[in-house]
C-alpha cells in the first residue's frame, strides 16, 4: 500500500501530483473530543498515482501537501468538502483552490439533496464500497493494510465521480452556478470561529431583548473555553443549559444550583463564577445595541399559507431543473420571501432567483398558479388563467 510517512515522500509525491490538471482529496480525522478537528490521514490520487499521508507520523511536515492545495494550477477534488477545508484552513490560514465539490455538483445535475459518496460511487462508477472501515480509530498507529486501502479507494473512484459531473455540470450550462456554490465553500468566513458570534446558532430561542444580551454574553464565553482548551462545546455547557441560563439570568451561585439542568457543583468552580459575570455582562448591555429580534415569521396573517404553497412551486422547480430543493432555497428563506419581496436572501440572488426567485414573487401575487396534471404538479401563468374555466 501506497503510505507515505515521511516529509521527503511527501515532498515528491506532491512534485508529481502538481503536473496533474486535478488530484481528488479526502481526509481523516477525529473532533469528539476535541473542538478543533485532529487531522489523522489524507489521501490524494491522480490520473497516475493514488497514496495516503501519514499526518500523524513522527516528524512529518506537511508543507508539502499545504502548497499544493494552494496550487492555482491543480483543481482540488472533494465530496462533501466543509469539514476537509476547515482542516486545511486551520492547519494553514489557506484554502484550497480551485475546489471542486462533488456534492454540490451532483445537486445541481439532479442527483437529490446531499446525495452521498456511496451513492455516487454505486451510480456513477456501478462498483459498491467496502464501508468495514468506516468507523475506525484513525488515529491508532500503526494502520493496516485493510485501513489504508479503504481511506485510498474514496479518491480513486473520485476521479472518474469528477470526470462526469464536471461534464454534465459543462453541458448543462450550469458552470456559473457551481461557481457561486465554490465561493462559499473557499471563503475564509465559512470556517471562522468568532465566539461574539456564537450566539446565532440560537437567535430563534430569544423572546425578549434581555434574553438576547445574555445569551450572546454566554455563548461568547463557552465559545472560547470551549476552543481554549480544544474541547467539544458540550464538555462546557451543553445547549438546552445554555438557553436554559439565558432565559432564567441566575446572578447568584445559589440560583444557578437550582436550575434544573445545571451541572451539579459547577456553581462553585471557577466556570461557575465566568457563568455569573456573563449574566451580569449581558444584563448591563444597553438594549438600543442589540440586533434585532425577528419575531417567527410564521406568525403573520396568511405567511403559513404562502410558505406551503411556496414550497409546492420549490418543489415543482426542482424536479423540472433536476436541480436539489435545499440548494436553491432554504425554508427561512421560503419564510422571508413570504413576508417580504425584497428579503435578502440566496433564493432571490444569482441563478436562484431566475430559477426560482421570480416564479416565487409571482406567486405572491397572483401572477401564477399551481395545478395538477396527470398527478404531477405544474404552473400556470397569469395569461393562461385569464382563459375561460381556466381555474374554474
Amino acid at each position: 500500500m501506497s503510505l507515505i510517512t515521511t516529509t521527503s515522500e511527501l515532498a515528491q509525491a506532491c512534485q508529481r501530483l502538481a503536473r496533474s490538471s486535478f488530484v481528488t482529496v479526502d481526509t481523516e480525522f477525529l473532533r469528539e473530543s476535541t473542538f478543533w478537528p485532529v487531522l489523522c490521514v489524507v489521501q490524494l490520487a491522480s490520473d497516475d498515482e493514488a497514496l495516503a499521508i501519514d499526518a500523524l507520523a513522527p516528524g512529518i511536515d506537511l508543507e508539502p501537501l499545504l502548497q499544493l492545495m494552494a496550487d492555482e494550477d491543480v483543481v482540488k477534488v472533494f465530496h462533501a468538502a466543509r469539514q476537509d477545508l476547515e482542516i486545511f484552513w486551520k492547519l494553514s490560514g489557506v484554502l484550497p483552490t480551485p475546489l471542486f465539490d462533488t456534492q454540490v455538483a451532483a445537486m445541481v445535475c439532479g442527483y437529490g439533496e446531499q446525495v452521498s459518496y456511496s451513492e455516487l460511487v454505486q451510480s456513477i462508477c456501478r462498483v459498491g464500497i467496502d464501508k468495514s472501515s468506516r468507523f475506525t480509530d484513525w488515529a491508532r498507529r500503526p494502520l493496516a493494510e485493510a485501513q489504508i486501502a479503504y481511506a485510498i479507494g474514496d479518491v480513486t473512484h473520485l476521479r472518474e465521480i469528477y470526470r462526469v459531473l464536471s461534464k454534465r455540470v459543462a453541458a448543462a450550462g450550469r458552470q456559473s452556478w457551481l461557481d457561486d456554490e465554490m465561493k462559499t465553500l473557499n471563503s475564509p468566513s465559512t470556517y471562522e470561529q468568532h465566539p461574539e458570534r456564537a450566539w446565532e446558532r440560537y437567535k430563534g430561542k430569544a423572546r425578549k431583548p434581555r434574553d438576547l444580551a445574555v445569551l450572546m454574553e454566554l455563548a461568547a464565553w463557552r465559545e472560547s473555553e470551549a476552543q481554549a482548551r480544544d474541547v467539544p462545546r458540550a464538555r462546557i455547557l451543553k445547549d438546552d443549559v445554555l438557553i436554559e441560563l439565558a432565559l432564567a439570568a441566575p446572578r447568584s451561585a445559589e440560583a444557578l444550583a437550582n436550575l434544573r439542568a445545571f451541572p451539579r457543583g459547577m456553581e462553585r468552580s471557577r466556570a461557575g463564577g465566568e457563568i455569573l459575570d456573563a449574566i451580569e455582562r449581558g444584563l448591563e448591555r444597553d438594549p438600543k445595541t442589540l440586533p434585532k429580534i425577528e419575531r417567527d415569521r410564521r406568525n403573520g396573517a396568511n405567511v403559513g399559507a404562502t410558505v406551503e404553497l411556496l414550497k409546492v412551486l420549490l418543489r415543482q422547480v426542482s424536479e423540472d431543473s433536476g436541480v436539489a430543493g435545499k440548494l436553491i432555497a432554504t425554508v427561512d428563506d421560503l419564510e422571508a420571501i413570504a413576508h417580504n419581496d425584497k428579503a435578502d436572501v440566496p433564493a432571490l440572488a444569482g441563478w436562484r432567483r431566475t430559477l426560482f426567485g421570480e416564479r416565487a414573487l409571482e406567486l405572491k401575487r397572483g401572477r401564477l398558479a399551481l395545478t395538477v396534471e396527470n398527478g404531477k404538479v405544474v404552473t400556470l401563468e397569469w395569461r393562461d388563467a385569464e382563459a375561460p374555466h381556466s381555474l374554474a
